[in-house]
């Protein structure tokens, strides 16, 4: 897992091309003005899905991790905190999805807080929770880049 804000991505252009592009897409792209949805930057090798939605409490959040692809998550607007362990900490509670590209699972894991600006990458072998309320939910908008690995 890599946690930095944005202007510091070309410090993490030596991950490859695809992160080079997705990183790209983020600095120079309007993203509080792109509507939610898929956007491709290189077809199935790297697009990104905008979202918005309202922070959720803890036990109210799961695990996921992926297997094709590395996740870029960006905050565009708002705060939340993203849980985060190493697969082998986790126990499964779905079969991968290998059309979605998502396994479900429990554990446990530590908290870092995202704020605008701010990105964070997961790996495979990174389980991760998104869309954690810092404190009470609020509105975040968010640029998952999914990079294929």
């Amino acid at each position: 897992m890599i946690a930095d804000i944005i202007e510091n991505a070309q410090n993490y252009y030596n991950l490859g091309k695809n992160f080079e592009k997705g990183f790209e897409f983020l600095k120079t792209t309007d993203l509080k003005n792109l509507e939610n949805g898929r956007y491709e930057i290189d077809g199935d090798n790297i697009f990104v899905s905008i979202q918005d939605y309202q922070t959720k409490q803890e036990n109210e959040g799961k695990f996921e991790a992926h297997k094709k692809y590395a996740d870029i998550q960006f905050i565009i607007k708002g705060e939340e905190k993203i849980g985060y362990t190493n697969i082998k900490n986790c126990t499964p509670t779905t079969f991968y999805d290998d059309t979605n590209d998502i396994i479900f699972l429990d554990g446990t894991g530590d908290f870092i807080k995202a704020k605008e600006n701010t990105f964070l990458v997961f790996f495979p072998q990174d389980a991760h929770m998104p869309c954690i309320s810092v404190n009470n939910p609020e509105y975040v908008k968010k640029a998952v880049v999914k990079v294929r690995i």
